[in-house]
């Protein structure tokens, strides 16, 4: 669905809103706000997946310093 002055592109037809009745217009309003709503959710999961992708990173860091650690204690335990 596209909208170009007042101008409502479905499936390949246009029409003019002003000219659909009151729940055509309320569907075109539905779909709008929903087409909103899956944007923002898109760009809050873009975040979501990165964020996360760093916290896996930086555990992994961690984990592979504490891996290093252990041999050179244990020398320091047996000499």
């Amino acid at each position: 669905m596209e909208t170009e002055n007042n101008v409502v592109t479905i499936n390949g037809q246009e029409y003019i809103e002003d000219n659909l009745n009151e729940g055509q217009r309320y569907l075109i309003n539905q779909v709008r706000d929903l087409q909103l709503k899956a944007n923002s959710l898109r760009f809050q999961l873009d975040q979501v997946v990165v964020a996360q992708d760093k916290f896996t990173e930086e555990l992994i860091k961690t984990v592979e310093v504490e891996e290093e650690e252990v041999p050179q204690q244990l020398e320091l335990n047996l000499n």
